[in-house]
């Protein structure tokens, strides 16, 4: 997949520091992002759960569907903020992993088995609990846009991803607020379109773009999600 594109760069020093309010405020700046795309057919995806107020708006500009990608990252024993890999569970169960935090820390993928398997039952759970027992969005030949808060490693984005090649969309765009500027390269194998509005030089941590940053609870995500059900029905009874 080609034709990524949208990446400003800019420095955390001095005056051309740019940060979003919260993820609500970068959601509605992304949505005019996509908007531009001109999609026939959307359906957004969220990675919760910092995803989800993201997502929110972009699903709302586009009148769009919005479901979720539940993918987990698989932390490292010693530093369980460090991504190994991720896991998602879709129609098949993808797992990929970060071979340089592998490496670095002399760890292979049977040393995390117990942390996939854990993850996948978190999966289980927080989708019955997000959802409530809500069927997934069919993705066949329609305009997919994945969206999260931010990417760092990429690993999350990256299973999520290659999951939704069984999914057999019509298109794939990544779309998110915050990422390092090689990231357009990094995906480009992945995506027909990648969309990021910021590119913090030297880039450390996603919470950069951010004034607030705070964790995004379950009960924001499972508003959120019924805020956009709700709206999908109304539109379609219009």
């Amino acid at each position: 997949m080609e034709g990524c594109s949208g990446i400003e760069s800019w420095s955390t020093k001095g005056d051309r520091l740019r940060r979003f309010v919260n993820r609500t405020e970068a959601g509605e700046k992304l949505a005019r992002a996509v908007m531009a795309l001109g999609l026939s057919r959307p359906v957004v995806l969220a990675l919760p759960r910092g995803g989800v107020p993201v997502a929110a708006p972009v699903a709302t500009r586009l009148q769009a569907p919005l479901d979720l990608m539940m993918v987990r990252k698989i932390g490292v024993p010693v530093q369980p903020e460090l991504a190994a890999g991720a896991v998602v569970k879709g129609v098949t169960t993808q797992t990929v992993w970060n071979r340089d935090v592998l490496d670095m820390l002399g760890l292979d993928r049977a040393d995390l088995a117990s942390q996939v398997e854990s993850q996948l039952a978190v999966i289980d759970e927080r989708r019955q609990t997000y959802l409530q027992g809500r069927p997934p969005t069919n993705l066949k030949d329609h305009d997919v846009v994945l969206v999260d808060d931010g990417i760092a490693t990429g690993a999350t984005a990256r299973a999520a991803l290659k999951a939704l090649r069984h999914h057999a969309p019509a298109s794939v765009t990544l779309a998110t607020p915050v990422a390092p500027s090689s990231s357009a390269i990094d995906f480009g194998d992945l995506v027909d379109q990648f969309l990021c509005l910021v590119s913090p030089t030297p880039f450390h941590a996603v919470g950069q773009g951010y004034v607030d940053f705070r964790q995004t609870s379950d009960n924001e995500v499972i508003k959120c999600l019924r805020n956009a059900a709700r709206q999908m029905e109304l539109g379609v009874r219009e």
